[in-house]
C-alpha cells in the first residue's frame, strides 16, 4: 500500500508533509471562531480567560494541524509504533489543550445575557449535558482505546481507508469528552469534586495499561493484513507491535500522570480546595466532624470546619475531653 516511503529516519520525520484538508480546514475555522469569540467577549466584559488558556487552545490547534499533517500521520499505517505516537497525541496531547483553551467559555462569554441562557440551556442539559459527564467520558475513553486495538479495526483501515480520519476523529473527540470534566473548567453541568477527578483519571490508565500489556504480550500478529501491506524496510511485525505496545502502556499512563499531579499541584495552590470532596461529601464530613467535637449550640455557630482556629479549638477540647480533664467555662472540675 505504501511501497514509495522511504525508509523512517530523522531526514523523513522533518521533510515528509502532505496536506490533510480535512483538519486543516477544522484548524482554520476553529481558531477563527475562537478569535472571533474572543474579541467579542472581551468588548462587553474584558477578558473572559488568561492570555495562557489562549495559547493552549492555539497551541492545541497547531499541534493538531502538525501530527496530522507531518511524517507521523505518512508513516502510521508502516510502523505501528508511529500510529501509536499519533494515537498519543490525539487522544490526550491535542484533547487536554483544547480543554485547556476553555473554548465553551469563551463561547458562552461571547453574547449578551439571552445568548448566555440559551447556551446554558443547551450545555447543562439534554443530549450535551449526558456527554460532558466525566464517567461518560471515561466509558467512551476506554471503548475507543479497546476498540481500535484488540479488534480488527487496524485491518480494516487497509480496505477502507476513510476509517482513518474517523479513527483520529474519535480520538480527539474521546479524549474531550474524558478530560472537559476532569481538568476542564468549563461552564457544562458537571463540577466533579477534585477527589473524583483524580481517580477518574487513574481509572483510565486502566485500558492504556491492559491495551499495552496485551500487545507487548502478542506472540501471533493480531493485524495480519495491516502487517503485509507495510513495506519491506520495516521492522519486524512483533518488535513493532511490542515497542507500540510499550508507547501505549508508559506513554499513555506517563501522560495520564502528569494530568493528575497537574490537579495536585492546582489544589496545593489554593485552586479549588472548596471543592475537593463535593458538596455531600463535605457536608457528611461536617457532620461527622461535630458528633465528635461540637454540640448543637457549636454546630448553629457560623464557623466550619475549614475555619482553622476554630477547627483546632474543637479538636482541643475533644482531646481534653477523651483525657477525662476537660471543663466549660464557669463549671468546676
Amino acid at each position: 500500500m505504501m511501497p514509495d516511503l522511504p525508509p523512517f529516519g530523522w531526514h523523513a520525520f522533518w521533510h515528509t508533509w502532505h496536506l490533510n484538508l480535512g483538519w486543516l480546514l477544522f484548524c482554520v475555522l476553529a481558531g477563527v471562531g475562537y478569535l472571533v469569540a474572543l474579541r467579542r467577549a472581551r468588548g462587553r466584559a474584558g477578558m473572559p480567560v488568561h492570555p495562557a488558556r489562549v495559547a493552549c487552545f492555539y497551541g492545541a490547534l497547531l499541534v493538531l494541524a502538525w501530527c496530522t499533517a507531518s511524517a507521523i500521520d505518512g508513516y502510521a499505517m508502516a510502523l505501528f509504533w508511529v500510529h501509536m505516537v499519533e494515537h498519543l497525541t490525539l487522544i490526550m496531547v491535542v484533547p487536554a489543550l483544547l480543554v485547556l483553551g476553555s473554548p465553551l467559555t469563551v463561547v458562552r462569554a461571547a453574547g449578551d445575557e439571552r445568548w448566555q441562557a440559551r447556551f446554558d440551556r443547551v450545555v447543562q442539559h439534554g443530549p450535551v449535558a449526558v456527554l460532558t459527564h466525566p464517567l461518560v467520558g471515561l466509558l467512551v475513553y476506554s471503548s475507543v482505546i479497546f476498540y481500535t486495538h484488540m479488534t480488527s479495526f487496524m485491518d480494516q483501515m487497509m480496505v477502507h481507508p476513510w476509517l482513518m480520519p474517523a479513527e483520529q476523529v474519535a480520538y480527539v473527540v474521546a479524549g474531550w469528552m474524558l478530560l472537559v470534566g476532569t481538568i476542564g473548567d468549563e461552564p457544562i453541568r458537571w463540577h466533579t469534586p477534585y477527589l473524583f477527578r483524580i481517580i477518574i483519571l487513574i481509572a483510565a490508565m486502566i485500558p492504556d495499561t491492559l491495551v499495552g500489556l496485551v500487545l507487548m504480550q502478542a506472540t501471533t500478529v493480531p493485524f495480519p493484513d495491516y502487517m503485509m501491506m507495510r513495506p519491506a524496510w520495516t521492522m519486524a511485525p512483533l518488535d513493532d507491535i511490542d515497542v507500540a505496545g510499550s508507547l501505549m502502556w508508559v506513554g499513555g499512563d506517563g501522560l495520564m500522570m502528569v494530568l493528575a499531579v497537574g490537579i495536585v499541584v492546582a489544589l496545593l495552590l489554593g485552586h479549588g480546595r472548596d471543592q475537593f470532596l463535593g458538596s455531600w461529601l463535605d457536608s457528611a464530613r461536617t457532620q461527622a466532624f461535630y458528633e465528635h467535637v461540637g454540640t448543637e449550640a457549636e454546630r448553629s455557630t457560623s464557623a466550619t470546619i475549614d475555619d482553622d482556629d476554630a477547627a483546632l479549638e474543637a479538636y482541643n477540647r475533644m482531646l481534653r475531653r477523651l483525657d477525662g480533664s476537660a471543663q466549660e467555662p464557669g463549671q468546676r472540675p
